[in-house]
This record gives C-alpha cells, sequence and structure tokens, in this order.
C-alpha cells in the first residue's frame, strides 16, 4: 500500500509542506498500513498552533532539511516503513543535489526527481542521476 496526502486538505499553500503537517501524514500512512510513504521535503512551517505548541516545549529540532526528514521518517514507525519524498518544482543542479543530500543525511529512503532529470539534456540528466545515486549510496 502506498499512500500520499490529498490535495485540497484545507491546509494553506505553507502548510502543505509544513514539517507538523508531513510528520503527522507520514503517521497516519504507516497507521493505515502503508509501507511505502511519499511526503513533500518538510519545510520549517509550522501549521497547527497545538503543534507549535508541542515542536517547542519538546525541543524537537526543525532547523534543518536532514532534521525535518529524520522527525518524518521517524514518525513513520522509527523508519520501519519506507518513506519517500517527492520532488517539487524544477530547480537548478544544485538545489536538486542540495536536497538530495539533506534527504540522505536525515534518513529517507529516496527522492522522486523525475522533471528535475527528464527535463534536462539526456546527457546532463545521466551524470545528475549518477550523482544522486552516488549520494544514497554513500548515506
Amino acid at each position: 500500500m502506498v499512500w500520499s496526502y490529498p490535495r485540497g486538505s484545507g491546509l494553506s499553500k505553507k502548510g502543505e509542506t509544513a514539517i507538523d503537517v508531513c510528520a503527522y501524514a507520514a503517521q497516519i500512512a504507516a497507521q493505515l498500513g502503508a509501507h511505502v510513504i511519499k511526503v513533500k521535503p518538510p519545510t520549517g512551517e509550522l501549521e497547527q498552533d497545538a503543534a507549535k505548541k508541542v515542536y517547542e516545549k519538546q525541543g524537537i529540532p526543525i532547523g534543518t532539511l536532514a532534521d525535518r526528514v529524520r522527525h518524518v521518517v521517524q514518525s513513520a514507525f522509527a523508519g520501519r516503513r519506507i518513506v519517500i519524498f517527492s520532488g517539487g518544482e524544477a530547480k537548478d543542479k544544485a538545489g536538486v543535489i542540495q536536497e538530495i543530500k539533506g534527504i540522505a543525511e536525515g534518513g529517507g529512503f529516496g527522492s522522486i526527481i523525475g522533471r528535475n532529470s527528464f527535463q534536462r539534456p539526456k546527457g546532463e540528466a545521466i551524470e545528475l542521476l549518477h550523482e544522486v545515486m552516488d549520494i544514497y549510496a554513500n548515506a
């Protein structure tokens, strides 16, 4: 079972990638029985006021992408479920590599980088994909 949170869920635009929303979505997906969970790379935004209080009181680190990915993976049965992260909008190569490094450092299981590879010239795309594979292989 693969689960991804639905669009039009009443969240603000920033809330779609807020750390509290991504972590909770991953937790609910795991509880529903998903083995593979896809969420957007989480931002440091906190959508829910109640969550903000908990994150601050508990001192949950969310300052870097790696911190946030680590928290989302922890929310999915402490990494006993596969959590992958969608690629989002097109980015330059440096932006893709920076995001991949943060996801890998945080313990993410992988990334969806479709448009960030196939919308490049073939040689450049292949080079990028090899670099991405190397990052995950060495994580």
